[in-house]
Order: structure tokens, then C-alpha cells, then sequence
């Protein structure tokens, strides 16, 4: 999450997807080169830019919408079900039992079928009487198998048991009616992907386009800890929040160390930033914050990298001159270059729905890795999610409330900090229709507001869907009660031993021990409780 620490970078993108008839993107990692989303004909556009941080009349502040802007667009559209899916780190996937997930509104089920050594991805739903199939098993034979009443499915999603079929009657099980719909599916970077189409034209989609690839994620002189999260607000709203440095220093306060300016006008140091999008068509866009690059490739990823000879490692920098030559700072002389990338998936479940998938894989550092538990890391990492969680749930529920097609006329954002969340709504209505096409699933009106202690839920959100995390908080659990045991055995002891057989010294030690164990047992049950359960933010006392 150091996107939110570390708001202004010099970020060198190395980044390859493949399109139908398009050559492989590859975006070169040289500091200064200029970056390109696409290659091919590309769409004519006026640079879009945010206002600059000086005085405004009111009718200047048109340009922070720029809807007049001279693009040139033709036909082109994104079409929101012609491409990959992100649906889980292969590290959070349990081979021993089926996962329901769900994207762009369709419920899947996850399995993975051991007879072609594949994960599989099928509609969740039986075709009896369309029971769940995630809440099944994997049987005996490696089939999916559904626990209302017995059907088996092979990898392909073809019945292949029917337990109530007559067994001297006609194979009712090799119905096409009886199969389950499989979507293709892939595994890349060490997530696994789904295409949300099981029409047969796209069986072999992976041979024509293949999900976006990010080198250091499989790069084995990188580490990373990749992390998911469930979050209960919508998918616009996470990758906007996520290209918004500005409000790192305040909604993050006390979570999150930022770098701060030599001179601070306020006690959380926020200053103005110069952000621009520099390139814009229906595959995205690239974005400078002035010393560095980013780049949105539409659904899902907003994708960094840095490197040792930038702010990460100058912090000094991003408050010096903004047009000072990019040579001036390249005075570090190593042997070895730092790097470190910053990237997020962000995946529209539902409407008030989207889930995160990110990581942050670098080149150094390698041994904190394999000595710290990944749910260690987990920990702080939700802290900073939580803490802007519940603003942002009910800045989505005004945003729907004006629409979102107003978003443009109903937000005042007159400031290049504002850049890359104007770029990313200029995208959404230019090429997206304005919001994810949930193809008539939902009436467009968002799920209501739960009580807090529900909305800021870790456990169903995050650590029944993590590994790592599930773990611990079984391990500590075992923990909690084992000292609970401890110290009513140490109490009983002391309570049955009769006077004068043992030394005032040895009852007096299991006394200790007794208070030390269940005092022991209250902390661990108020640690799970906090930071595996439910952790509120109170932004008035920070």
C-alpha cells in the first residue's frame, strides 16, 4: 500500500497484455522514455488536466470536467464482458474444496480438478434445481459434487452421476441439460482469471487475448505478499480512491508515514500536487504526477513501479522544483537498483461491492519475507483500508443519489490533485457508459448501510478469504483457550492441595501463574477481536 505513502514517484512501467489482433503491449522501464497504453491506431485526444492549484473564478472551473474536449472516439467502446477477470491469489485457494465467488454481478464457483491438474471456474449453480455448488465437494473421483442431492460434474462441467437416475433406464446424466456452464479461465501472475462469457466461441479465448502481465510479480529475485479484500463500496469508487494521493495525509493520519514538506500549512503536511493524464483512449491511460508514471488499464489493474533513483529513496525531492532535470537527481551511484511496484486489481462485484487484490513485489528486502508471517503484514494493511472505509461508503451513497452521470457538475475538484480521478471518470463516460454495464442484474439502487461493527467487518471480508489469516486466527484461538485451561488448572491445583504439602513459594508460583495465564488469555482475545474481527477508525481522535 505504499501508493498511499509515497504519493508522488517516478514510476518506470514495464508492463505486456495481449489483444486480438494487436502486437503485445510492452512498456519499456527506461526513466525517461515516453509511454504509450497501445500500440496501433491509436484514439486523437486533448490532454487532460486538472486546474492549477492558483485562484478561481467560477466559471473557470469548467475545465475541471472538460467535457468539450476535441476526442475523436469513432465506434470504439469498452465492452465490459470482453475481458479477463481477476478472481484470487492461487496462495488464498484451498484445493481441498469449491470457493463462491463473485464478479461483474455473476456468481462462480471455484474448484480445482485434480483429474487435468487445473482450477476450473462454473456458474454457481446446479442445474437440478440450482443449489449452490460451491457449497459442495470435491468427491472421491476428483468431480465436483453437489450436496443437495449428489450430481457430479467433470472439469468440462459435463454431469457425469445423477444418484436418483434409473439404472436400467436411458443415461438421463448426458443430457445437455444436465451440464453446468464453464467460463474460460487462466492462471497468470499467481492469480487466477476468469472470461465472463461461457458462449463456446471464447473456449479458446487465451489463444486470442490474455489478461494484462506484470513481470515482477513473477520475477524470482522479487518478493511480494499479495493480499484480497472484500470492500463494501463499488468499484468506481476503490480505483478512484486508489489514484488519489492527496488524501493519503488526512484520511490515513497516524496509519501511514508520508513523506513531509520542509514547510507544513496544516499538522498533516498535505501540499499541491502536480498531476496530469498524458495519454487517453478506450484502453486507459498514463498518467504523470511530474517525476513519475502510472498507468489505468481498464477493467481492473492501476499498475506502478519505482526505482531506487527516484522519491522513493529522495523524499526531499518531491518538494523541490517540479521542472528541476530528471538528471539532477540521478546522483546515487549503485552497483544495484532498488525497485519496488505497486499494484491493484480492482474488481467489480455488485453495485456497493468491489474487491482488491494487490501486492507490492521489490527486489530487496527478501529475508523480511520468509522471517515475518504474511498475516503480519496483513494486519497494517487493512488498518489502511478501514480507515477511509467508511467515508468512502457514504461519499458512494451521495454520488448515486446526484447520479452518476453528474459526477462531473455535482464535484468541485479545481486542483491537479484531482488529475488522475478526473482522467478516470473522462474514461468511465467517454468509452464505459459512465458506470460498470451490469446488464440489467440490479435496478441501479445500492445495497443499504449496515451498522458499523458490520461494515467495517476483517473476518468475513478478509480473513475467511485469506490463508495466511485463517490461519493465525484458528492458531491464537488454540492459544487463547490453552491459557484459559492453564490457568484454571494452576487455580484448581492450588485449591486441592491441602495445607502445608507444598511450599508457600510453589502455591504462591501457581497463583502467578494463574493470573499471568488468564490475564495473558483477555489480551490475545482483545488482539483477534481488534485486528482479525473488527478495528474502527475514529478520524477526530487522530
Amino acid at each position: 500500500m505504499l501508493a498511499f505513502s509515497v504519493p508522488s514517484l517516478h514510476i518506470p512501467v514495464a508492463i505486456k497484455t495481449q489483444t486480438p489482433l494487436k502486437k503485445s503491449m510492452f512498456l519499456n522501464s527506461q526513466l525517461h522514455s515516453k509511454h504509450s497504453l497501445i500500440h496501433g491506431n491509436t484514439s486523437k485526444f486533448k490532454l487532460l488536466t486538472a486546474l492549477s492549484p492558483s485562484p478561481l473564478t467560477d466559471s473557470s472551473s469548467n475545465l475541471q470536467v472538460d467535457d468539450e474536449a476535441e476526442v475523436e472516439t469513432g465506434s470504439e467502446k469498452f465492452d465490459w464482458y470482453s475481458q479477463w477477470y481477476a478472481l484470487m491469489p492461487l496462495c488464498d485457494l484451498d484445493k481441498r474444496a469449491p470457493h463462491a465467488k463473485k464478479v461483474m454481478g455473476i456468481d462462480v464457483v471455484i474448484w480445482w480438478d485434480r483429474n487435468e491438474g487445473e482450477w476450473k471456474v462454473f456458474d454457481d449453480a446446479c442445474p437440478h434445481r440450482l443449489a449452490p455448488l460451491s457449497e459442495g465437494r470435491i468427491d472421491q473421483w476428483g468431480r465436483l459434487q453437489c450436496v443437495y442431492h449428489g450430481w457430479c460434474f467433470n472439469g468440462s462441467g459435463d454431469c457425469k452421476f445423477i444418484p436418483q437416475e434409473p439404472r436400467d433406464g436411458p443415461p438421463i446424466h448426458t443430457s445437455k441439460k444436465a451440464c453446468v456452464a464453464a467460463y474460460p479461465s487462466t492462471v497468470q501472475n499467481d492469480i487466477l482469471w476468469f472470461w465472463p462469457n461461457t458462449d463456446p466461441q471464447y473456449k479458446d479465448i487465451i489463444t486470442r487475448k490474455t489478461p494484462p502481465f506484470m513481470p515482477e510479480i513473477d520475477d524470482p529475485s522479487y518478493t511480494r505478499v499479495m493480499v484480497n479484500r472484500d470492500i463494501p463500496y463499488g468499484y468506481e469508487v476503490l480505483i478512484e480512491n486508489l489514484m488519489d494521493p492527496a488524501h493519503v495525509p488526512y484520511a490515513h493520519y497516524g496509519v501511514m508515514n508520508t513523506a513531509q514538506p520542509k514547510e507544513k500549512d496544516d499538522r498533516e503536511g498535505g501540499r499541491p500536487l502536480e498531476l496530469s493524464i498524458e495519454e487517453l483512449d478506450v484502453n486507459g491511460f498514463t498518467a504523470t504526477q511530474g517525476w513519475s508514471k502510472s498507468i489505468f488499464m481498464p477493467p481492473s489493474i492501476f499498475y506502478n513501479v519505482f526505482t531506487s533513483n527516484n522519491t522513493l529513496y529522495d523524499p526531499n525531492y518531491a518538494y523541490s522544483d517540479p521542472n528541476k532535470p530528471a538528471s539532477s537527481v540521478d546522483t546515487m551511484k549503485s552497483s544495484f537498483q532498488k525497485k519496488i511496484a505497486l499494484i491493484f486489481i480492482c474488481i467489480p462485484v455488485s453495485p456497493g461491492n468491489s474487491r482488491l487484490i494487490w501486492c507490492s513485489p521489490r527486489n530487496f528486502g527478501l529475508w523480511i519475507d520468509k522471517i515475518v508471517p504474511r498475516w503480519i503484514f496483513h494486519l497494517r494493511q487493512n488498518l489502511i483500508i478501514d480507515s477511509d472505509l467508511y467515508l468512502l461508503h457514504v461519499e458512494e451513497k451521495k454520488i448515486m443519489d446526484v447520479g452518476q452521470e453528474n459526477w462531473h457538475k455535482a464535484c468541485f475538484v479545481p486542483t491537479k490533485a484531482d488529475a488522475l480521478v478526473i482522467g478516470f471518470r473522462k474514461w468511465l463516460k467517454k468509452y464505459a457508459g459512465g458506470q460498470v454495464d451490469w446488464r440489467g442484474k440490479y435496478s441501479g439502487a445500492l445495497p443499504p448501510t449496515p451498522p458499523r461493527e458490520q461494515l467495517l467487518d476483517r473476518y468475513w471480508s478478509h480473513v475467511v478469504n485469506c490463508k495466511s489469516c485463517s490461519l493465525a486466527y484458528k492458531s491464537l484461538h488454540v492459544v487463547e483457550v490453552a491459557l484459559q485451561i492453564i490457568s484454571v488448572a494452576a487455580i484448581g491445583i492450588v485449591a486441592a492441595v491441602k495445607q502445608g504439602a507444598v511450599s508457600a513459594v510453589t502455591r504462591n508460583s501457581m497463583v502467578v501463574l494463574a493470573v499471568l495465564s488468564f490475564a495473558l488469555s483477555r489480551l490475545l482475545a482483545h488482539f483477534i477481536y481488534k485486528y482479525l474481527r473488527y478495528h474502527d477508525y475514529n478520524h477526530a481522535f487522530h
